[in-house]
């Protein structure tokens, strides 16, 4: 690593900038820190300085860097980011701590970054975006649940409106986008839903692919004590808060922090510098408020001082700049750090600058950071709304809020006031849980199951049918065969699971297909059997209940339901920490039909030489053989499941690879029930040399022809790239299709046109011969070279 000396040039003005160099300073690296246009705390004599610049001039800011041999630009707040100053100094030559403009627009523009994050499947609330003031009014009056109102633009940390009535929302709105209370940042707003929980920031260096968080923090956004009072830039702040555990950060990482700064360089534009995420901590799981691409205020007074004293905050800012994070040490203090700022009378509305502030000695372990200071006339005065933010460290949370009230005792001017509960509610949780064990301290929540039960309910009864009433809660599922219309039935069961089809929904976080292919598995299992899906279970293992990843999946599970006719009766959630990793889940399903007795397939007494084979298409892949589809996907260099697809260029290979298995339930029923079918193989796990075998009498076997159909485009592409032999193909892939028939030659042409009418693909794919005419084998693929290999 260069030993070069680092001349710094630092934007901004507050107490975030005044942190920022207070830090830098102590780098031995650093040997001199310009700070643009700085405050009355950031002058602190031949090492750092004051330049009269504003933030938005990069002309002068860059002319001023080149003259004075500067070789990092640090940007402190969000403006001149958004307007591209990474861009100003990048044509010049100097590097930035800080996002590119484009990645900027995270912050820049809500709406940006609430379709950025459903785009990558991160958590976060439901919400509308509107650029028409009755279309978003509208939209208000017709929801039930609470809302927050965001001015998408950029409005200096107060364009957020926090409504408990739908009164005050429409008034909010009125505000944003008819007053226009923060000009043009309210051109268009984001109406999201209101989440509730304990609110925390999370800090973290990045450099386009490494992303290390720093304490996690819990600022105080209003201006009175108990929450109360309009919202402000942040009234005080600590770190780290208790309601952030190991585990939770482990999950904020993996859900959160790890997919934004991997999505953002999948987009175009890396992100490299400190991003600063707001985070809803609800009973389904951590979800993202909105991105700051910089430091907070005050979250960087209370947080940069919890860095180990050995940490060079220059050299891990410049390892950002320069791609390379994962080379420096960043170590955190085992300490607590809290920040209460003062504030001028009549903050955040109209307040007097100009007031005459005295500092006396502060108690040791104390900093008092100058935020809205400046000097006038060699006097120390107020010039802002949050003129100063006091901030302590100690060992324990206690100790640092009550040391950082000592130090404010210590500063006066006219009109000063600040809050006096800065921590409360995290001295209520260390009160009130922290020497009490409880069953979600091991892992396992109570209160999620529950939530999930309650967000699944609407749509499993959905699949309401005669016989059940498909209401989950109780401790098992009942179902009348006599309501269902049966004379004589015989009970039908199967069972299956998904397999490592799984791996790829985790690693894309689409989560909404599988739950289909779950009953797929199960129900066209049934159908082979001539019999009638009655009713479904699912079992959902996982090492921790995140509660939308497990509605979407219920959600598939309700889709394959209402494909098949079946009910969904009840099933099993299993939260086991320790047993599954955390964003891992497994499922298995099991069903139940029905069939007379006299309807039961295979009709094994019926099969002849000479019967028909008929094929329904399949989907794609299914749900077998994705062990081989995962390995030759690692064979081929930069393809990953984010990729175009390489078949199919309107989606992602991940997108493709998930389409869900088909349901061949209803559209057989009838024609079993009219006797056309004498025997159906699902093709799932062995392809068509082991599944056709087993519906089919000993002396018996087929003769399936390649050529009766054309390959799809996904089987071509993975014989090609993972150079799969034919045979190989033909007893691990359903090759197109996924249901086969046996059929009386006389009964193609009906049964053809039954299936065409209820939508299905039919092909005419060979015929059921004597064993000893395939040379002793049960089945024999013929015309492969022609039809599959081209030849």
């Amino acid at each position: 690593m260069s030993e070069e000396k680092l001349t710094i040039l630092l934007v901004g003005a507050g107490g975030r900038e005044h942190a920022i160099a207070w830090k830098l300073n102590q780098s031995a690296r650093v040997e001199r820190i310009f700070v643009a246009p700085g405050n009355g705390g950031t002058s602190l004599g031949s090492k750092v300085s004051n330049v009269e610049i504003g933030v938005s001039d990069f002309a002068k800011l860059t002319k001023f860097a080149l003259d004075n041999g500067v070789n990092l630009v640090v940007p402190g707040p969000e403006q001149p980011l958004v307007e591209g100053i990474h861009t100003a100094f990048k044509k010049v030559g100097i590097p930035v701590f800080g996002p590119s403009q484009k990645a900027a627009q995270m912050e820049g523009s809500k709406t940006f970054s609430k379709d950025f994050m459903k785009r990558h499947n991160i958590p976060t609330a439901a919400y509308e975006n509107f650029t028409d003031y009755n279309k978003a009014k509208a939209y208000l009056e017709s929801v039930s649940h609470r809302v927050v109102l965001k001015a998408s633009g950029l409005a200096a940390g107060k364009g957020v409106l926090i409504p408990t009535t739908t009164t005050e929302s429409l008034e909010g709105l009125h505000s944003i986008m008819v007053s226009r209370e923060f000009g043009t940042a309210g051109d268009e707003v984001v109406i999201e839903e209101y989440l509730e929980g304990q609110e925390l920031s999370v800090l973290a260096f990045a450099d386009g692919y490494t992303i290390i968080p720093l304490p996690p923090a819990q600022d105080h956004k209003r201006v009175l004590d108990g929450d109360q009072g309009p919202n402000t830039g942040g009234m005080g702040c600590y770190a780290p808060t208790p309601v952030a555990t190991k585990e939770v950060l482990e999950e904020i990482k993996r859900t959160i922090l790890q997919p934004t700064v991997n999505g953002m360089r999948k987009d175009g534009f890396p992100f490299v510098g400190l991003l600063f995420t707001g985070i809803m901590l609800t009973a389904s799981g951590p979800k993202v408020l909105e991105y700051n691409v910089r430091f907070g205020d005050p979250e960087t007074e209370a947080v940069l001082p919890l860095l180990s004293e050995d940490t060079d905050l220059a050299e891990v800012m410049l390892a950002c700049a320069e791609g390379r994070l994962d080379s420096v040490n960043i170590g955190i203090r085992q300490a607590f750090a809290a920040t209460v700022v003062i504030a001028s009378g009549g903050y955040p509305g109209n307040y007097a600058k100009g007031k005459e502030i005295t500092i006396g000695q502060v108690p040791s372990g104390v900093i008092v950071f100058h935020a809205g200071t400046m000097y006038k006339d060699s006097k120390l005065v107020s010039a802002g709304g949050r003129v100063l933010a006091v901030s302590a460290v100690a060992s324990t949370l206690r100790e640092a809020v009550d040391c950082a009230y000592e130090g404010v005792a210590k500063v006066h001017f006219e009109g000063a006031f600040c809050r006096h509960d800065i921590a409360h509610r995290a001295f209520k949780t260390l009160t009130g849980h922290g020497s009490t064990s409880t069953y979600a301290s091991a892992g396992v929540s109570i209160d999620a199951g529950n939530l999930f039960v309650q967000k699944i309910k609407p749509f499993v009864k959905s699949t309401k049918r005669i016989g059940a009433d498909s209401e989950i809660g109780g401790f098992g599922g009942l179902f009348d065969l006599k309501a269902a219309g049966f004379r004589d039935p015989i009970l039908v069961s199967a069972t299956d699971g998904i397999g490592t089809k799984l791996k790829i929904a985790h690693a894309t976080n689409v989560h909404d297909t599988v739950g289909v292919d779950l009953v797929a598995m199960n129900v066209n299992d049934l159908i082979v059997q001539g019999a009638e899906p009655l009713f479904f279970l699912d079992y959902f293992a996982c090492g921790k209940l995140e509660v939308d990843v497990a509605a979407n999946f219920v959600r598939g599970v309700v889709n394959g339901c209402l494909q098949s006719g079946a009910a969904l009766v009840g099933g099993e959630t299993a939260e086991m920490p320790g047993l599954y990793e955390p964003g891992d889940y497994d499922a298995a399903g099991f069903t139940v039909g029905a069939v007379e007795r006299d309807k039961i397939l295979p009709r094994m007494d019926l099969i002849r030489a000479g019967d028909s084979l008929l094929g329904l298409a399949s989907s794609g892949l299914h749900s077998n053989g994705f062990s081989l589809v995962r390995k030759i996907i690692t064979s081929q260099p930069g393809l990953h499941y984010e990729s175009p697809c390489p078949w199919d260029r309107e989606t992602t290979l991940g997108r493709a690879l998930l389409t869900p298995t088909r349901i061949y339930v209803k559209q057989l029923l009838p024609i079993v029930r009219r006797d056309l079918i004498k025997a159906m193989a699902h093709i799932t796990g062995g392809g068509f040399v082991d599944n056709i075998p087993r519906v089919l009498p000993k002396e018996l076997g087929v003769v399936v022809e390649a050529g009766g159909w054309e390959l799809p485009a996904v089987f071509k592409w993975l014989k090609k790239a993972g150079n799969v032999a034919s045979y190989e193909l033909s007893r691990t892939f359903n090759c197109g299709i996924g249901m086969v028939l046996v059929v009386a030659p006389s009964d193609v042409a009906e049964t053809t046109r039954l299936l065409e009418e209820a939508g299905e693909k039919v092909y005419n794919i060979g015929r059921v011969v004597n064993k000893e005419e395939n040379g002793g084998k049960e089945v024999v693929v013929a015309g492969v070279k022609a039809a599959w290999e081209g030849k």
